[in-house]
């Protein structure tokens, strides 16, 4: 029977994934402090777009960069080195030391088992190196370097074993710990991940399931979880948010991080520390803050604080602020540098909450509101005005009435009782749930069934690396209705995801 095998998927490292190797597999004092190529999202997914970007001639000469100034960090230090080097070299070129080093840094950073011939080529190389620089550990910088370097590190390659009869192409054993690792953790498999590809109980239901569940206890979880919520609500867009300070006076230099910080610790806290329904992610009262951001919410800051200035708040019962979308995080990124924009938080709920699609506007059509007037104070007011086109009334009919419940919050998140001196009219609905306010949104859209629909969508995409195909819709809804039977707690989603029959199979179709 001829086995055509699926075309190997590479998948460059995103920024986050290198540094969590490097400091998983050669240590965590070691500096990642020189640049390298950026993430580029397709369709505002990193982990898609790590399947389709290349490197650019510029980003080879940081790779080389980094790789050289982080194996000088590790191997001229003798604490360091003693983590990687078992044994001790018994002349300049010594080359079963060498080997030993070679064979055993190289299996972890390239997440397999190197063939004779690249273990042989890169002995040779430190070999050399030591002999023109009369060093055994300088030379092994050269072998080191040329292992971070190489596409077998920066690349994640998903390779396919031949299918066995009728049964469905899967995953190599190695590749498939490749995919638990990055998935659950953004990081390459450790030594027990690998172990169990290389004597093959990895393969069988009851040794993936075992692994799944040592992966899923461990800390290093809450790493793939915020790289999960980071690209699902897009928070990496943070860094370039700005604001107007003669508008935002209390906007400074520090609140995108701490905005990030407090979405990202909320998530944390339910899915992984509370383990409860993740649709109180819209609708609880509890959040992290900061000092800078507890003055933003006017609430006391926390007394019992993290290290990093953060600690666990439960907002007043009367606040007008619930979860999610009262943090400063969203309701930042969707406005405008000078003013808020119902559109852009209709949007954002649409899009990544509800997994609704929403199409760009019309070419050369004018997209700019009416300016303020004594006839259209509100934000309310102008969009209506500007609904009276009809090219733009069927858009916004969708995405305005859901932004116009957070019309209270400013363009950074700050509460405000008018807009321009008027009352702000912050009822609407969803999806034919009719609410007053804020407050009534978030219960809305905790109720709909879309939500943990999208959530589940949005997963699967993140751990797969690509958009799912039509074909793969009934996958999905299976994996939406366990996360429904499992009280909607997003471990478990985590978990049911990675041991599933589908995340083995190398043709992307579905049991």
């Amino acid at each position: 029977m001829t086995f055509n095998a699926p075309a190997p998927v590479l998948r460059r490292l995103t920024q986050a994934q290198y540094v969590n190797a490097v400091h998983d597999l050669l240590g965590e004092d070691l500096l990642v402090s020189r640049p390298m190529e950026p993430d580029v999202p397709l369709n505002g997914s990193i982990s898609v777009g790590a399947a389709s970007t290349s490197l650019s001639p510029r980003g080879v000469e940081q790779y080389e960069a980094l790789a050289y100034d982080l194996a000088e960090q590790l191997l001229r230090n003798d604490t360091r080195r003693a983590r990687v080097l078992t044994c001790a070299p018994t002349a300049t070129v010594d080359a079963t030391c060498a080997e030993s080093f070679v064979r055993a840094t190289g299996r972890r950073l390239w997440r397999r088992a190197l063939t004779t011939a690249e273990t042989t080529a890169l002995v040779t190389l430190a070999g050399n190196a030591a002999t023109t620089l009369n060093d055994f550990h300088r030379g092994l910088e050269f072998a080191l370097a040329a292992m971070l370097q190489s596409p077998h590190f920066i690349f994640r390659t998903e390779l396919a074993e031949p299918a066995v009869g009728a049964e469905p192409a899967r995953f190599s054993l190695y590749s498939l710990a490749g995919r638990l690792a990055f998935f659950l953790w953004n990081s390459p498999p450790d030594d027990a991940l690998l172990a169990a590809a290389e004597d093959g109980s990895l393969g069988t239901d009851e040794g993936l399931r075992a692994q799944v569940a040592r992966l899923s206890a461990s800390p290093r979880l809450a790493r793939g979880l915020r790289a999960f919520v980071t690209e699902w609500l897009g928070l990496q867009r943070l860094d370039a948010v700005s604001k107007d300070p003669m508008v935002f006076t209390s906007f400074s230099s520090d609140v995108p991080a701490a905005a990030r910080e407090e979405t990202l610790s909320l998530a944390e806290h339910l899915a992984l520390t509370r383990d409860v329904d993740f649709r109180q992610f819209v609708t609880t009262r509890e959040t992290f803050v900061n000092r800078r951001l507890a003055s933003i919410y006017n609430v006391r800051a926390p007394s019992e604080l993290r290290p990093d200035g953060f600690g666990l708040v439960t907002l007043p019962e009367g606040s007008p602020r619930r979860g999610l979308l009262g943090h400063v995080s969203i309701l930042a990124l969707a406005a405008h540098p000078t003013s808020t924009s119902p559109t852009l938080r209709g949007k954002f709920i649409r899009e990544a909450l509800l997994c609704n699609e929403i199409p760009m506007p019309p070419v050369n059509v004018n997209t700019a509101l009416p300016e303020p007037s004594p006839s259209l104070r509100t934000m309310r007011e102008r969009l209506q005005r500007h609904q009276a086109d009809p090219t733009c009334a069927s858009c916004h009919a969708l995405l305005d009435p859901i932004g116009l419940a957070l019309e209270h919050f400013n363009g950074i998140g700050t509460w405000r009782p008018n807009d321009q001196g008027a009352p702000i009219d912050a009822s609407g609905s969803l999806d034919r749930v009719t609410y007053s306010d804020a407050i009534g949104l978030t219960q809305a859209l905790h109720d709909a069934p879309g939500f943990p629909r999208c959530i589940t969508t949005r997963l699967y995409r993140f751990a797969y690396g690509r958009h799912e195909s039509d074909g793969e819709e009934a996958e999905i809804g299976r994996l939406s209705q366990d996360f429904a039977y499992g009280g909607y707690r997003l471990r478990r989603l985590m978990s049911s995801i990675a041991t599933s029959a589908a995340f083995r199979r190398a043709d992307g179709g579905t049991p």
